[in-house]
């Protein structure tokens, strides 16, 4: 296959992320409030997104949709063309995270015959080709700064020219873009231009990953069960109790995508006409681990906090009554583990470090059953200053005189 027809792979004048599976007809549109074409969703958050797509649809205003991957950043961009002015018109969505930087500035804004190896005659970039539609720029993240400048100039100015051209084309094409990352961060990083954010962040859309609206989750499955039932020519329409709670109570890193492909592989393996607990994946059977959540980039420290908390309730269980022993002792265990191997175990050093008593320290080691007693390798247990033996006990780690106590230290 030529480069040309590699880069083609990555175009597509249809929705492509499971092209409106999520679309009841119209009886279960009523049924379950679904306000958008192709989209199915019953809680408040995705309401919220009902009400701002449908707002902003019948405008000119560039969109930015935010989420993770498999939330159907594509069906909502798909949904605003199809409510707008502009539906008649072509609907181009381009993976931009696909292509290398060359293929995709061809494929954006055209290329005439000889401007670069393989470019064997004249051909119309995909801005031409939404002209007086919609053009859906996915993964906008993965753009190189070169094509960052020539998106910000058809953003402000409607132009542009083609690979190895100077003539200057206009187009009438209304830009909806998507990410899965903060771009936030990528312009602290140096990777996303300012201008070109505050260009496409004309009216942000914010979907939801599927672990933040569990209501939505019985709905889905109830859908892609009938869906994919009657697609393989099985019975099962039903959900056992059991079943159901697990799937609600899974955290999707996946998204819808995941869920959906969860239910189709339980169809398609299962037997009978619900779908049980055993037709489950084995870690929603409680086999093996929850795959955590990974956060692009690595999260910052807040939101990796807040993903930490909410794992240790989830795996406390609802009838557990120690979340803090649990959660925090873990979390302090681990940090002063850490420390003392970062010191060298040297205890005084450790608390230095960490910020507490050395009596503090002592006793945190024995109430965690960590082996303060580990040979150093360099010697016996030193007090940091490179004299041998235990500290007072009103020493205080790093302490000056007159310098007050920690906030840490205990009563």
């Amino acid at each position: 296959m030529s480069l040309i027809g590699y880069a083609a792979m990555a175009i597509d004048t249809r929705s492509s992320f499971y092209p409106h599976t999520m679309a009841p007809g119209p009886s279960e549109n009523s049924a379950l409030g679904v306000n958008l074409p192709g989209v199915l969703g019953e809680s408040a958050a995705m309401r919220e997104v009902f009400r701002t797509t449908r707002q902003v649809a019948p405008s000119r205003a560039c969109v930015l949709i935010v989420g993770e991957t498999g939330t159907g950043k594509e069906l909502i961009a798909r949904a605003i063309h199809d409510l707008s002015p502009r539906s008649t018109g072509p609907y181009i969505r381009v993976n931009c995270g696909a292509l290398t930087e060359s293929l995709l500035e061809s494929e954006l804004f055209g290329h005439v015959k000889g401007s670069f190896t393989g470019a064997v005659d004249n051909r119309t970039g995909r801005f031409e080709a939404a002209h007086t539609g919609s053009i859906f720029l996915d993964e906008i993240n993965s753009t190189s700064p070169k094509l960052q400048v020539k998106l910000l100039r058809v953003l402000q100015e409607g132009e542009f020219e083609r690979v190895g051209d100077n003539n200057t084309k206009k187009v009438d094409t209304r830009i909806v873009a998507a990410t899965n990352r903060d771009l936030l961060d990528e312009i602290d990083s140096g990777r996303f231009r300012e201008d070109l954010y505050y260009r496409l962040n004309v009216v942000p859309i914010y979907l939801p990953p599927l672990r933040e609206r569990r209501e939505d989750v019985e709905p889905l499955v109830l859908y892609f069960l009938k869906r994919y039932g009657e697609q393989n020519k099985r019975e099962m329409r039903k959900v056992h109790l059991e079943a159901m709670r697990r799937l609600r109570e899974h955290d999707w890193p996946g998204n819808v995508r995941e869920l959906q492909n969860y239910v189709e592989r339980a169809v398609i393996l299962g037997t009978g006409s619900e779908l049980l607990v055993e037709h489950l994946p084995p870690q929603l059977r409680g086999e093996s681990a929850p795959r955590p959540i990974r956060h692009r980039g690595g999260g910052d420290f807040s939101s990796l906090t807040v993903e930490l908390v909410r794992q240790g309730i989830r795996g406390a269980g609802p009838s557990a009554n120690d979340l803090h022993d649990r959660i925090v002792g873990q979390v302090e265990r681990e940090l002063i583990q850490q420390v003392l191997q970062t010191c060298d175990r040297v205890q005084i050093k450790a608390a230095a470090r960490l910020g507490i008593n050395r009596n503090t320290l002592h006793k945190k080691l024995s109430e965690y059953r960590i082996d303060e007693t580990a040979p150093d390798p360099s010697g016996p247990q030193r007090n940091g200053d490179g004299s041998v033996g235990d500290l007072d006990d009103d020493t205080t780690a790093g302490s000056r005189s007159g310098d007050p106590g920690s906030p840490y230290d205990e009563e």
